[in-house]
């Protein structure tokens, strides 16, 4: 047994040596992936020259293969059957390879080929653009092994959902097209799930045209949540703001993070407010800011009172929306700041 648990665990040379030939950082491996190593089946020449066929260089195939070392358990022909399903979306092996250097686990993650392929083709008759289909299948590679007929049951359902909201067929294919780009995780929720939060938003007297609002604003992440982290976050701002529902309701319109951020998040990005001074009178005025993270509301406020801008009894506008937003209202300060008293046209009063 001892001799056998031994002889398991020794490192495949001959794996061992292809990789050095081929300018591998070996011990980058087994620092992170040693398990490839000691397996007895692996094709390291064969990938290699299917990557070195489509364009790769040698630091490229180096690359690849030491962020992705588990590529040389993938068989030859499994690696040329994702290469020719690859290219389905990819303008031409260049692009291909790289992607491949940059998401390599993704390409070499070949077990679900036939549900990756009825995706790719399903996604294309939606309409999604060839350059967005790539950014899926590296960025949310999960969507494609899901079977096709899953997700055709969740387009389905936002579609029959979008037109019950009273949006148009007219613009029903963008709307999906839209979401599906900004969120394509939303594939990965059950239909049953989705209803569920729109049946919520809707018994919260949230209207069907204000139901789509937030679902635009929300990119599609309110179907990651659920009714019950929905009402926790609701009830949290109603207490906090002491407001009605009707109130409520607006202030929510105005800033879907109250919905979106679960309670200890919110209870987190107010206290960091409240330390600084800022009331809750200024946070009910402008919610927004509750989208940005402690560190970020900090480092607003020190660069704005370093112009002598004072949050407390200013408004909290200037702190709000993204980073090119703030650059441009801190812009605006800092010149109102250095703007000469005088006026440098008007004419200078003088006594001989």
């Amino acid at each position: 047994t001892y001799t056998t648990d031994i002889k398991s665990r020794e490192e495949n040379q001959k794996t061992i040596e292809s990789l050095y030939r081929l300018s591998v950082d070996i011990k980058k491996i087994r620092r992170l992936k040693e398990w490839v190593l000691l397996q007895e089946v692996a094709y390291v020449k064969e990938i290699a020259s299917i990557l070195q066929e489509m364009g790769a260089d040698e630091t490229a195939i180096a690359n690849i293969l030491e962020r992705c070392p588990e590529a040389i358990l993938c068989s030859p022909a499994e690696t040329n059957a994702q290469r020719a399903l690859w290219q389905l979306v990819c303008q031409n092996e260049k692009q291909l390879v790289k992607l491949i250097e940059q998401f390599p686990e993704s390409f070499f993650t070949t077990g679900y080929h036939e549900n990756q392929k009825a995706n790719i083709l399903f996604f294309q008759e939606l309409g999604l653009k060839n350059n967005i289909i790539t950014r899926l299948l590296t960025s949310a590679p999960n969507i494609f092994y899901n079977p096709v007929e899953k997700n055709k049951k969740v387009i389905e359902t936002l579609q029959r959902n979008y037109l019950s909201l009273g949006g148009s067929d007219a613009n029903m294919k963008i709307w999906i097209l839209k979401l599906l780009s900004q969120n394509p995780f939303i594939l990965l929720n059950t239909p049953t799930a989705i209803q569920e939060n729109l049946e919520f938003l809707q018994k919260s007297d949230f209207s069907d045209h204000e139901v789509l609002q937030l679902l635009s604003k929300l990119k599609g992440f309110i179907f990651q949540l659920t009714p019950t982290t929905m009402q926790k976050s609701v009830l949290f701002s109603k207490n906090v703001f002491k407001c009605s529902d009707q109130e409520l309701k607006q202030l929510v319109l105005k800033c879907p993070a109250l919905l979106y951020y679960s309670v200890p998040i919110l209870e987190e990005r107010l206290e960091g407010l409240l330390k600084e001074g800022i009331s809750i009178a200024q946070i009910r005025e402008t919610p927004m800011v509750l989208e940005l993270t402690t560190q970020i509301v900090q480092y607003r406020i020190k660069k704005l009172s370093a112009l002598g801008y004072n949050i407390k009894s200013g408004n909290l506008e200037s702190l709000n929306g993204t980073k090119k937003d703030f650059e441009v209202n801190y812009s605006k300060i800092q010149s109102k700041t250095e703007r000469p008293m005088f006026n440098p046209v008007a004419p200078i009063n003088t006594q001989d």
